[in-house]
């Protein structure tokens, strides 16, 4: 695993929402209903590196409830929504965690996550990304976003981390 170092610093994970958390599709209605979906093995993902003692964070370009409200249920310790320039979100997690670029790993999909994605620790994207994303990440996932990408990524880390079988005997109740 030539990446297995940069994924030894990683201290947060990072996600864009349209094309990572979801498959990029919004389905809206009259009088504004919106409505959005999410795979439980990103939301599993998501818990797993919680209890296995990563941050996650959310920055998205658009402004919506519902990604707020997804992010809350399952734990996610930044909430930054309607942020075109995703720069300055990132900017200000690290201060307020005291982070350095090496310990982010950050999914990505689209031309607003380049920014990021050029900078982190550990960059990656769906198997569905934009090309312009994939060339510049550390690695595509055999997944599509919104189809299990994100927990694709938890995984690398928690067996990079020997977390993995700690975390599901906890999780699990194996004695």
């Amino acid at each position: 695993m030539k990446y297995k170092e940069k994924l030894k610093k990683i201290r947060m994970i990072l996600l864009d929402v349209d094309g990572v958390l979801t498959d990029g599709r919004v389905i809206q209605g009259i009088d504004g209903l919106e409505i959005m979906e999410f795979h439980v093995h990103d939301g599993v993902g998501i818990i797993l590196a919680k209890k296995a003692g990563y941050l996650v964070g959310i920055i998205s370009g658009r402004d919506s409830k519902i990604i707020h409200d997804r992010g809350v249920h399952l734990g996610v310790d930044d909430i930054y929504i309607n942020t075109f320039h995703k720069i300055d979100a990132y900017k200000q997690i690290l201060k307020k965690h005291n982070l350095k670029d090496e310990n982010i790993c950050f999914i990505g999909d689209e031309l607003l996550d380049l920014p990021l994605l050029e900078r982190v620790g550990f960059a990656a994207a769906p198997s569905d990304a934009i090309e312009d994303v994939k060339e510049k990440v550390h690695y595509v996932t055999l997944a599509k976003g919104g189809h299990g990408a994100v927990r694709e990524i938890v995984e690398l880390l928690l067996k990079v981390s020997n977390k993995k079988e700690k975390i599901l005997k906890e999780v699990l109740r194996y004695e």
